[in-house]
């Protein structure tokens, strides 16, 4: 690939070359239709059906994908977005309430993206079947969080669960346990595509089953994959039937990511009685979240730009906090109309993100993906919402994982708060060393969850546990070295302390 890529971008300077990229470019194209054909020879039936539906979204990206030359973003063109395109929440807040809000939920649809599984934190099967808070999951908060909506305003909320094939099956036989909840829960499946060899650009695996060796041959193709996968299923349009407008569409495990009533308030009844198709709520950068893609105005339009899309030259200004102050939750508020209105005039080219990998065997490939918020730029009258820090409260460690079970949060019908006896709105920086990875091991190191309501920063690197009781304040750094092993007792109080060798305690 990198020579064919090569051989492109030289040939745009050159003219006379152009006609040699035009007949690569079709070849290689025509090739990967070859091998897809023989890959959907291997099925029959539905799961050919199905399969012929998912490649015609990949030889769409596959095309795109051969079309690129550089980077998808000229630096000189990107502008600050234009004030009254990124709303601060305060003021969509300040408008209240309408009458019945019960209207405006009749006509959302929640959404969660529950492709992924909970391999980095150790564990097998769905990310969203991982205990987060008093045995409840993530899938169990988010059931409780719309029932409760459902129970309080007497509405017909539903929740949609975008699936991968990795997440499908068992995420299914979860199901059953919500059936007498208050909550009608509809799934379907992202697309499977197939990862491609980085030097031949054809599919790495000769049949379609998800057995032995084909199964690290495909991929789902990132949350972008939403807009055609929730067309083909045929949702979109039963729930269009049934009267609803938005989705409110969020990370399964984004746990701040609650419907709120005042942006779908301000979707539903807008102000200026312009139709708002699309709202991206973005919050105030940190350190921390210097990699996280930001809103800009480009050609006109309101634009999500991702790091991977930065030319490396730019790369510290785009991760700079002054510069680019926001970045995007990926809670997004999307109408369902003109989700049917882009697909069928096959008007969304989402920037693709080519994440290379390397297989078990040691072969490297590629996948294609897209991101959901990527597609602001279609849609009309699209608007960014600068939210609160606690509408992001993403867990994709256990460091996250400690935060969200300790005192720092009260869980109330499924959403959790910070607690009021927390004297600062900002939560503590956690870092868990590598023997706290898997959620398994972390569990058995705490005996119970340490007090961390006056917690500003937390290290805890080696072989360490902590006792029942221990109540954790300001900055306390734990550090058993190799071959040492520290338990901090039951009921110990550490308050700016450095924790270090075989329990020797220093004021910090």
């Amino acid at each position: 690939m990198a020579l064919y890529l090569e051989g492109l971008s030289k040939g745009v300077a050159n003219g006379g070359m152009a006609q040699f990229q035009e007949m690569m470019r079709q070849q290689l194209e025509s090739s990967m239709h070859t091998e897809l054909e023989k890959l959907l020879d291997t099925a029959e039936g539905a799961e050919q059906e199905v399969s012929r539906k998912d490649f015609e979204g990949f030889k769409n990206l596959f095309h795109r994908f051969l079309q690129v030359k550089g980077p998808s973003i000229e630096w000189i063109k990107i502008q600050r977005p234009p004030e009254d395109s990124i709303q601060p929440y305060d003021k969509i807040a300040g408008r209240g309430l309408p009458n019945s809000v019960a209207d405006c939920l009749n006509k959302l649809v929640v959404v969660k993206l529950n492709g992924g599984l909970g391999t980095s934190m150790g564990c097998k099967g769905p990310k969203s079947l991982i205990s987060v808070r008093n045995e409840n999951t993530f899938l169990d908060l988010t059931v409780q969080q719309i029932e409760h909506l459902n129970k309080t305003y007497n509405t017909n909320v539903p929740l949609v669960l975008m699936n991968s094939f990795n997440t499908d099956e068992d995420t299914k036989k979860i199901l059953q346990k919500y059936t007498h909840h208050r909550v009608k829960i509809h799934t379907f499946n992202q697309s499977r595509y197939p990862r491609v060899d980085k030097e031949s650009l054809l599919p790495v695996s000769t049949d379609l089953s998800m057995s032995g060796q084909s199964a690290e041959g495909w991929y789902p193709p990132g949350h972008g994959d939403i807009y055609a996968s929730f067309y083909n299923s045929g949702l979109l349009d039963q729930l269009i039937a049934q009267g609803k407008e938005y989705i409110f569409v969020s990370n399964i495990d984004n746990l701040g990511a609650t419907v709120d009533l005042h942006i779908l308030h301000h979707l539903v009844n807008q102000p200026n009685g312009k139709r708002c198709e699309f709202i991206m709520e973005v919050t105030d950068k940190t350190r921390a979240d210097v990699k996280g893609g930001t809103l800009i105005q480009y050609e006109g339009k309101l634009r999500l730009l991702e790091i991977a899309q930065v030319p490396k030259a730019h790369v510290d200004e785009f991760k700079s906090v002054s510069k680019f102050k926001i970045f995007n939750t990926n809670n997004l508020w999307i109408s369902l109309a003109a989700i049917k209105r882009l697909r069928e005039q096959q008007a969304m080219d989402l920037e693709i993100i080519v994440n290379p990998k390397t297989l078990d065997g040691g072969q490297n490939v590629v996948q294609l993906e897209t991101a959901v918020g990527a597609a602001i730029k279609c849609f009309d009258n699209a608007l960014g919402i600068n939210v609160p820090r606690s509408r992001f409260l993403p867990v994709k460690t256990t460091s996250d994982l400690l935060l969200v079970m300790s005192n720092l949060y009260s869980l109330d019908a499924g959403s959790l708060t910070m607690s009021p006896k927390r004297e600062f709105p900002s939560t503590p920086h956690v870092k868990l060393g590598s023997s706290f990875t898997k959620v398994q091991e972390y569990l058995t190191r705490f005996e119970s969850i340490p007090d961390m309501l006056e917690l500003d920063h937390l290290t805890v690197s080696g072989d360490v546990t902590l006792g029942k009781n221990v109540s954790l304040k300001g900055t306390v750094i734990i550090i058993a070295n190799h071959g040492d092993r520290i338990d901090i007792p039951a009921g110990s109080m550490l308050e700016n302390k450095i924790v270090s060798g075989n329990l020797r305690i220093m004021d910090h």
